[in-house]
């Protein structure tokens, strides 16, 4: 007969658990049989002893199974989905879902909101008047079959472990233990009915992984629990010690991930973007290369017919469609500042992590789960780490809606800043790829 304190003890002493054992212990957390200290305690052991790629595989099927599982094959072809470990102006899925789904590859994702630095890109979207964020299982499956692209949040009950588990590692200090994020992530790709993924996983000052060695840990615990749950992933490790793009805020990065449907947006969000649904076309059988990929995106994005279904997803969704169409009609803060540079020189250091924290103290991000957003309110930093800035010309602009909150982030951001008198080498937006297949 397993009971939990056997398991408990045999991850304390390294031991590698069952599958047997782990569905029990799953089975036992969401249904209450087991109770929170029992459980906090072997998220404890696990932080400590670490998982192999069996076990963490088995925790992300029983956590997907722990609830309901979207069963897109009657639905579509190849269910593919993308993932972002989260960062600073990450406005990427705006631009990659109908980009991909323009390219005639049906794209369903269920997205999350943004906490603390790290913005989420369902707060995104209902910056748009009417956009509808929480379809039915019914809703999503209709409008992934008719127009192949959706864009939610979480619906129905998936993966209830993992929201159980998570809220245990918040107050027990183990959420950062590689298994444990990797299997929390997975198990939900999984239920939503992914087949094939994509994984972004940030690395730097505006992401939750610091260093390369942690961001290459992770990518490769999920890209090993795909294999072992035979599905199709590719993970590629990008650079976050700086902003994605310009913008940072929801309305904000909602104009820039426009301007960048319109063929144009900031070099380094729309290459981002470029080489992110590249890799989805690839997974989906659609294109034999990485390269004959990207001709086709190039042409769906300069071409307009990126931008035509992004208009029919805002419409399909209940989005105001007249609102995208004149973005200078989203919402718009009441006090604008464009920051000079204080000098002349090379940015040596443009600290998104700063930067997502400003923007959160304006009122763009959340630093609790109950926390009302400001849609309009946000900043624009013009620059990147490298770049030759001039004393006097724009630095960042300020999007603020009170007086107090403007002035301290003007004084933050600027402090984000930091000058060298020598030319400094840009930084990478990618640094490793790995695969499943």
């Amino acid at each position: 007969m397993l009971r939990a304190v056997d398991i408990i003890t045999k991850k304390r002493d390294g031991g590698e658990l069952s599958k047997e054992e782990i569905d029990f212990f799953v089975a036992g957390l969401t249904s209450g049989a087991i109770p929170d200290y029992q459980a906090a305690a072997w998220a404890m052991a696990v932080f400590f002893q670490g998982m192999t790629a069996r076990e963490t595989t088995h925790l992300t099927l029983a956590m997907a199974a722990s609830g309901d599982m979207l069963d897109l094959s009657d639905t579509v072809a190849l269910a593919v989905d993308k993932h972002s470990t989260g960062g600073v102006g990450d406005k990427v899925t705006l631009v990659v879902e109908p980009l991909v789904a323009s390219c005639g590859v049906p794209v369903g994702k269920m997205s999350g909101r943004g906490l603390s630095f790290s913005g989420g890109t369902i707060d995104k979207l209902e910056s748009i008047p009417g956009f509808r964020t929480a379809l039915t299982t019914a809703e999503f499956k209709q409008q992934l079959r008719t127009i192949g692209v959706v864009l939610t949040g979480q619906s129905g009950n998936l993966a209830p472990a993992d929201g159980k588990l998570y809220a245990l590692r918040d107050v027990t200090g183990t959420v950062n233990s590689t298994p444990l994020i990797a299997s929390s992530v997975m198990s939900k790709k999984i239920a939503g009915g992914a087949q094939a993924i994509v994984l972004d996983v940030k690395v730097g000052t505006g992401a939750f992984m610091p260093n390369l060695k942690e961001a290459a840990k992770l990518a490769e615990a999920m890209v090993a629990i795909a294999r072992h749950a035979g599905r199709r992933a590719v993970a590629v490790i990008s650079d976050m010690n700086q902003p994605l793009g310009h913008a940072v805020g929801n309305a904000l990065e909602v104009r820039e991930a426009i301007d960048t449907l319109h063929g144009g947006g900031p070099a380094d969000l729309r290459e981002h973007c470029l080489v992110i649904a590249a890799h989805l076309l690839v997974l989906a059988k659609h294109a034999r290369t990485a390269r004959a990929a990207r001709a086709e995106l190039v042409a769906a994005l300069d071409g307009g017919r990126a931008w035509a279904k992004f208009l029919q997803l805002v419409g399909a969704q209940g989005g105001d469609v007249a609102v995208v169409e004149q973005p200078e009609r989203l919402p718009t803060a009441t006090l604008i500042e464009v920051v000079p540079a204080p000098r002349t020189g090379y940015l040596r250091r443009v600290d998104a992590r700063e930067i997502g924290l400003s923007a959160v103290d304006l009122g763009a991000g959340r630093a609790t789960k109950a926390d009302a957003i400001d849609h309009a309110v946000g900043l624009v930093i013009h620059h990147k780490v490298g770049d030759r800035v001039k004393k006097g010309e724009p630095l960042f602009t300020v999007h603020a809606n009170a007086a107090d909150k403007r002035a301290a982030a003007r004084a933050r951001v600027l402090a984000a800043h930091v000058f060298s008198a020598r030319p400094v080498k840009p930084l990478p937006l990618f640094y490793q790829t790995l695969k499943s297949h």
